[in-house]
């Protein structure tokens, strides 16, 4: 039943099993999680059939690091999240800004419903997204 839930469906990032030429496919817990990864990663208004699929977290790019801001992109994350997983409850998401510089890590920890685990997934966000490439910045 629980699995039933959670579902199946095609590894991300996608990956071909080299014994059967097919397809690797995730089940339950991974499933959840790779959902919540592809949520983050999916800006909003990319999807043109589904503009409203991902979240904002672009929009914080170059953002300063007051409390508000972090408060408001944590918030955000978590709407996000409760809004476009349907298996996720109870979505807590913490800010460190102090860990690296130009680097927020955000600390995601959700229950999924069905089963009653709880899970986790540390996600860095990185504010300044120029960096340097054979010596040209």
């Amino acid at each position: 039943m629980a699995q039933e839930f959670l579902g199946s469906g095609m590894k991300f990032p996608p990956q071909v099993n080299p014994s059967t030429g097919r397809f690797e496919v995730s089940s339950g817990v991974a499933s959840v999680k790779e959902s919540v990864y592809i949520i983050l990663m999916t800006q909003k208004t990319e999807r043109w059939i589904r503009p409203e699929f991902g979240s904002s977290l672009m929009n914080y790019t170059f953002m300063d690091t007051s409390v508000t801001m972090l408060n408001l992109m944590a918030r955000e994350v978590a709407s996000d999240l409760m809004t476009q997983e349907p298996r996720l409850a109870d979505v807590d998401v913490k800010i460190d800004a102090a860990s690296k510089p130009g680097c927020l890590i955000i600390y995601i920890d959700y229950l999924i419903r069905d089963t009653n685990v709880r899970d986790n997934l540390v996600f860095p966000f990185y504010l300044d997204t120029t960096w340097e490439k054979d010596g040209i910045s």
